[in-house]
């Protein structure tokens, strides 16, 4: 067995995201980060909706994919207002401090800060660096994609999957995007619905969601943001992520759920110990996870150390080795073969 199809993966709880980040526009790291997580075995790979994104996505899927080994797939996130995901950093460089340590851009995973100011063109909105500038002076910047390009754009992409980030309250704007996106969702093979927030909040509008999504002619999932653009580093993100599938397993709507905004290797065993898993022959609860900045974190040594030689990180086995070894230990996906 050389690995899970996506669709059998949802079917029997073993799913796997890869989050490249709303904003990520760094197109090599792109390409490397699909072509690691697709070598250890990743079933869907979520982009930016911008051609040369999918393109640098599609790129390391393909160079990536062992004979008969099913392809991840591609997906494309939008939001149907302004969302959090889909965020810039900013500052104005001439308001820091001469003396200032600069912890924004030691703690930046790609390096899109300098003393110039932010990168856009790198910056993929983690957030990391809006709690450690010692003055404040770091915003976020909301960043949205106009409807009237988003239909040209994705005809473009053809994307297998799309992800719509929403929140409690926007029905409004949900319905209005679902509406311009008719033409394309017979061709999809999963409409993912993305929110978060307060249980008492988020349950009633995931209903009031399923009923306009049971309509459509596309299989649909929830995915369950814990803590959006949090890092996905520590513990508590985790408990964070897991807390919120477990009350919207047991109050919400019918549908696949999918945990993410918080996931990263302590999140299975959470899962596990409060039935939502995989175990035996049952659909879990929870089918699936979505790793966003832990997943990105994780090869950041390697990314850095290739780029350092020269070249991407796929065309360095030694690196590339350890890297799909480490996405592979983090993704703990049961009976994979590869490498």
């Amino acid at each position: 067995m050389v690995g899970h199809a996506p669709e059998d993966a949802l079917r029997h709880g073993y799913w796997r995201k890869l989050i490249c980040g709303a904003s990520n526009q760094d197109l090599a790291a792109v390409t490397d980060l699909a072509w690691v997580y697709t070598r250890a075995g990743i079933h869907c790979i979520d982009v930016a909706p911008d051609p040369a994104v999918v393109a640098a996505a599609r790129q390391g899927i393909a160079a990536a994919l062992h004979p008969g080994q099913p392809s991840p797939w591609l997906m494309v996130s939008l939001n149907d207002d302004t969302d959090p995901h889909f965020r810039k950093a900013h500052f104005d460089p001439r308001r820091c401090p001469e003396d200032c340590p600069r912890p924004c851009e030691a703690t930046c995973p790609v390096a899109a800060i300098s003393a110039t100011g932010v990168a856009m063109a790198r910056c993929y909105g983690c957030g990391r660096c809006l709690s450690v500038c010692p003055l404040g002076l770091i915003e976020e910047r909301p960043w949205r994609l106009e409807r009237s390009q988003l239909l040209k754009i994705l005809e473009t992409c053809q994307p297998e999957a799309l992800e719509i980030h929403t929140r409690p309250g926007a029905v409004a704007p949900f319905t209005h995007l679902l509406t311009l996106l008719q033409p394309l969702l017979p061709r999809l093979r999963l409409l993912a619905v993305s929110a978060g927030g307060p249980l008492a909040q988020l349950i009633p509008y995931l209903w009031q969601l399923h009923g306009l999504l049971v309509k459509q002619p596309v299989p649909h999932l929830w995915q369950l943001d814990g803590r959006p653009m949090s890092g996905d580093l520590g513990r508590g993100t985790a408990h964070a992520a897991v807390a919120l599938a477990l009350g919207v397993s047991r109050h919400g709507p019918p549908g696949q759920l999918q945990v993410a905004g918080g996931v990263n290797q302590h999140t299975q065993t959470l899962l596990q110990r409060h039935g939502l898993a995989g175990r035996g022959e049952r659909p879990p609860a929870v089918v699936g996870m979505a790793f966003g900045g832990a997943a990105r974190q994780l090869l950041s040594p390697w990314l850095t150390a290739a780029q350092a030689r020269g070249k991407p990180l796929h065309q360095h086995p030694d690196l590339a080795d350890m890297a799909v070894g480490q996405a592979q230990a983090l993704l703990n996906l049961p009976g994979w073969v590869g490498g």
